[in-house]
């Protein structure tokens, strides 16, 4: 009997591991290799997508209409960020994320911990000074070694796998009603 009871304990769990991977995936965005998620946080969100939003974005999780979140381990041709490689993210002019507060762009390792560096940046947002190029764009260059002259709009890597998190504060009507697109993390040439 007790062996019945175990064996049904482990089989529920495992069912409903499947569950959540296969149902939570139907609320996941993707695009460009960036996945966001549209209702977390919402007091009225059933138990499905509140579980798929605490397995997609560790940790509090903010209603849409006061932070939106996209998290990214691929480049926009899907090969896993390392930092044996030169990336930028470009942004075209009129083209940063909107909002009606902030915006950050914040590096984590393949554990989702900050990555020490020799200049001590974790991010880099609408609040760091980034040079703008003389369209109004611009570029932030992702990469383990300084990219020369460029200092002011880089965000160190480590040597290994890493994760990308956009989080845009107060966002603005283009993000909540989905039409808002993150470009692809590139690599640089």
């Amino acid at each position: 009997m007790f062996l019945s009871v175990v064996l049904g304990i482990v089989v529920g769990v495992g069912l409903a591991f499947i569950t959540l991977r296969i149902v939570g995936n139907a609320y996941v965005t993707k695009v460009n290799g960036w996945t966001t998620m549209f209702g977390c946080g919402e007091p009225d969100e059933g138990i499905l997508l509140r579980a798929a939003c605490s397995q997609t974005f560790v940790g509090p999780i903010n209603v849409s209409q006061e932070a939106m979140y996209w998290r990214t381990s691929v480049d926009g041709a899907g090969q896993n960020l390392s930092g044996n490689r030169d990336y930028m993210l470009h942004f075209a002019a009129g083209e940063i994320p909107p909002n009606d507060a902030f915006w950050s762009l914040t590096m984590s390792d393949a554990k989702n911990h900050f990555v020490a560096n020799s200049i001590n940046r974790y991010h880099v947002g609408d609040r760091s000074g980034l040079t703008q190029n003389a369209d109004g764009s611009i570029d932030i260059y992702i990469q383990n070694s300084s990219p020369a002259g460029r200092e002011t709009n880089w965000l160190p890597a480590p040597s290994g796998n890493f994760i990308l998190w956009l989080r845009v504060y107060l966002p603005g009507q283009t993000i909540l009603n989905g039409r808002y697109t993150v470009p692809p993390v590139i690599e640089a040439q």
